[in-house]
């Protein structure tokens, strides 16, 4: 008999496949007590499980997809250093000695008490660390109990790839499953903001999460067709859903062949609109994805990767190299966005050491920089000496006021006056625009826009802070709507800010690369889109489909309206109109 489940989808396709349960935290622990002459032993066994760990981890860290985004580095750098705390290493040998208990009891033990600690904190974003404690002790559990993720004895050369259920999953181990050939993922618990929904995005495989009781009702190595859009999971389906669904699959997959037909094509709306298109990147290299979907340019070039995993900060000399070569494999714009560090991204080895009751809130990006004017004053002259090579804007993250843009626009000032003195070549009329990813920026941008060269409206912080919820917390992550009157209120402030002032205004935020929401920004008067280059042909193709004109009278009418079903049920509509 065929069994419907829905919950949530987080990544588009459909797979077909057979069901393989496994667990992540919710392990079974065996609990006893080890022999006084053996307890060398069991510290020695949870000594080399640890050790294995770390090692998964540093090679997981190495695979990571090049389209990831940046806070994928930043989960797993985070869950390595957990492993060399002595909170973990030091204090589970000396529980398995005091205690004379297995290395799965007493880690157990430290990780209960490390998890009440963080939920007895005050502070709602370090509550949430507690989760890490719990992927990091399963992740050593996992490996003591030799129930590591492998699915290699579950599958024969003629078996279907398998369907991945857990209670939840990390980052960590999607890459790690990504690279045994699975065919989608199903957990039970996490929500569409989570680090390992935006990865399934970014590997594009399919994915449901929030899934309640799926390894309950569901039998290892069933059959499962599971519809990452719709979030419908189909078990023991009969012949014509299976011929429905592979029929899904064939035209999914034509559909891909067809927008790799764009790759040569201006995107051009059907009233004449011309609309730039541009990727978000994350390491040199990553520059040929773009090149290869037709993107113009680089609208986000993030450089954290430089900073962390280290012991010593990146010099002049090695920035300039990196920045170079983006800026010579790019025909078109490099906008380079400068060290955007703190909240869920630290500088590792290589950090300051110090740290913020509420990094989302705290010391970060510029405020960071404009603090540690060494560290911005070193990047900002290899940024101005890279400008020599092509077209180059730098950007500034998490602008918050006019005095963060005079403070550095005069540092910039002072670093051109030691270079011309030095006798080094620099692009003297280089960009300079803002992040606009604050409410007080976008607010402020009119006033804002007189010391830009252009804006970016980064969304994935805006939606955040606008809502007052952090976009990575399950819990709470109903509340994420970009469509919120407020959200949109902000874009299309900043967007008629930066037209007042003649300046450009782009998009570099998961909202640009959602085709869902392309026809209201274009409404709203968006002409610059910047968004990972897996989205771009299917944004472009959106586009191409487009009357920019009918669509800015039409979003004008929808943001008018007062009533809260009708504006939403409008912008239903609207998000329908170009998505074929």
């Amino acid at each position: 008999m065929s069994l419907w489940l829905s919950a949530i989808g987080v990544s588009r396709g459909v797979a077909i496949g057979a069901v393989h349960r496994v667990h992540a935290t919710d392990l079974d622990i065996p609990e006893y007590h080890v022999e006084a002459a053996s307890l060398p032993a069991e510290i020695e066994r949870f000594e080399s499980a640890l050790s294995d760990a770390r090692g998964q981890l540093a090679a997981v860290r190495e695979q990571i997809p090049a389209n990831a985004p940046p806070e994928i580095s930043a989960f797993i750098e985070t869950h390595l250093l957990m492993m060399q705390d002595s909170a973990l290493t030091d204090t589970v040998a000396a529980l398995i000695r005091e205690h004379r208990c297995n290395a799965e009891w007493a880690l157990k033990r430290q990780a209960e008490h490390l998890t009440a600690v963080f939920d007895e904190m005050d502070d709602s974003y370090l509550r949430t660390r507690r989760d890490d404690v719990m992927h990091v002790t399963a992740r050593i559990q996992r490996t003591l109990l030799n129930q590591e993720r492998s699915i290699e004895a579950h599958a024969g050369e003629d078996a279907p790839p398998p369907v991945i259920v857990a209670d939840e999953l990390t980052p960590a181990d999607i890459i790690l499953l990504h690279q045994q050939g699975v065919a989608a993922f199903v957990t039970e618990h996490g929500g569409p903001l989570s680090h390992s929904a935006i990865l399934a995005r970014s590997l594009r495989i399919p994915a449901i999460v929030g899934m309640h009781g799926a390894r309950r009702l569901l039998l290892d190595d069933e059959t499962v067709i599971v519809d990452g859009e719709a979030g419908h999971l189909l078990a023991g389906p009969d012949g014509a859903a299976l011929e429905f669904y592979r029929h899904r699959q064939k035209r999914d997959e034509r559909y891909r062949r067809m927008l790799g037909m764009l790759k040569n094509e201006t995107a051009v709306s059907t009233d004449g609109v011309r609309v730039a298109m541009l990727a978000n990147v994350e390491l040199p290299d990553d520059s040929k994805d773009a090149a290869d979907v037709g993107a113009e340019g680089i609208g986000l070039y993030r450089t954290e990767f430089l900073y962390m995993n280290r012991e010593e900060m990146p010099g002049e000399e090695e920035q300039l190299a990196a920045y170079r070569r983006v800026l010579r494999s790019v025909d078109g714009p490099v906008t380079i966005r400068t060290l955007d560090l703190g909240a869920d991204k630290t500088l590792g080895r290589a950090g300051t050491g110090k740290t913020s009751s509420n990094p989302a809130l705290g010391l970060r990006a510029i405020r960071l920089c404009l603090k540690e004017t060494d560290l911005f004053r070193t990047q900002l002259r290899a940024l101005l000496r890279a400008s020599a090579e092509g077209d180059l804007r730098v950007m500034l993250p998490m602008v918050t006021n006019i005095q963060e843009m005079r403070q550095a626009r005069h540092l910039i000032g002072e670093l051109m006056d030691d270079l011309r003195r030095e006798g080094l070549d620099f692009d003297a009329r280089l960009p300079v625009g803002a992040m606009i990813e604050v409410p007080a920026a976008a607010l402020a941008a009119p006033q804002l826009a007189r010391y830009c060269d252009f804006f970016s409206l980064g969304t994935n912080d805006l939606i955040q802070y606008t809502l007052a919820m952090d976009r990575v917390d399950d819990e709470i992550n109903y509340l994420y709507d970009p469509l919120h009157p407020a959200v949109l209120q902000l874009i299309r402030m900043t967007i008629e800010a930066g037209a007042a002032a003649g300046i450009s205004v782009s998009m570099c935020g998961e909202m640009a690369s959602d085709k869902r929401y392309t026809a209201l920004l274009l409404g709203l008067g968006l002409t610059e889109f910047s968004m990972h280059p897996a989205s771009v042909l299917e944004v472009k193709r959106a586009i191409m489909g487009a009357d920019v004109g009918a669509l800015k009278t039409r979003a004008a009418e929808i943001m008018a309206l007062t009533d809260a079903h009708a504006y939403r049920d409008a912008l239903d509509s609207l998000s329908q109109q170009l998505i074929g």
